[in-house]
């Protein structure tokens, strides 16, 4: 008889299931203990059924082209929406699991009298319900921040909020703005959104929770409230 199947995941295909890798792998496994004297063909229209059912989806949202020019057509009778989210940003840049790294710098990066001035970081980063790492996931922070001030230390903020829970999972709201990281609140703009947050416009207002200035490792909370269809 033939023994447990070792699951091994290719680079790309991890890549493309992200956080639901781990339910993608158990589906994967029951189907091919069921699947040991099946044709060929019938296993593989099972791998891509574990597929679909491990893929992160918007939820109640249609995406594909002829769905999205069908909400636009209906748009004008559409009623809009006002949602208010609070959430937790963890931004680790040291120690054994970091979400966020550099990957450029200036010349004057480690001479400036501001934090890395033209230093510039990638991050996917966890959200959560409480400032605690341990609080629940609701979803990440995937983008990039630069510091972009000479005088005041001050980030440039590109990211989306990317959500993986609840009524908003799969649904992204789109930041472009100015963080001045010492200061006790920062207002950055809502510049879009998808799914749930079909053409979003709001603020998101950080608040710093805590921060090690040694290891530049911080926790901010967020409260953001956005306009959507």
């Amino acid at each position: 008889m033939a023994g447990k199947p070792t699951i091994v995941i290719p680079p790309g295909l991890t890549q493309l299931v992200g956080h639901n890798l781990n339910m993608f792998k158990a589906e994967l496994s029951k189907n091919f203990q069921r699947m040991e004297k099946l044709p060929a063909i019938l296993m593989l229209c099972s791998v891509i059924t574990a597929m679909a059912m491990a893929m992160p989806v918007v939820q109640g949202i249609a995406e594909d082209p002829k769905s999205v020019e069908t909400w636009f057509q209906k748009l004008s009778h559409a009623k809009e929406k006002l949602t208010k989210l609070h959430f937790y940003f963890h931004d680790n840049i040291t120690g054994n699991n970091p979400t966020a790294f550099q990957v450029a710098q200036s010349n004057m990066s480690t001479k400036s009298p501001n934090l890395l001035f033209g230093a510039v970081f990638i991050m996917d980063d966890p959200l959560t319900e409480g400032p605690q790492p341990s609080s629940k996931i609701v979803g990440r922070a995937q983008g990039l921040y630069a510091s972009a001030g000479m005088e005041e230390t001050a980030l440039l903020m590109t990211l989306n909020f990317y959500f993986t829970h609840g009524k908003y999972n799969g649904s992204t709201l789109s930041v472009l703005g100015r963080d001045p990281i010492f200061h006790q609140y920062r207002e950055m703009p809502i510049v879009g959104g998808s799914g749930v947050f079909r053409l979003a416009r709001g603020i998101a207002t950080a608040k710093t929770y805590w921060f090690n200035v040694t290891a530049g490792n911080a926790i901010v909370e967020y409260h953001v409230i956005v306009q959507h269809y």
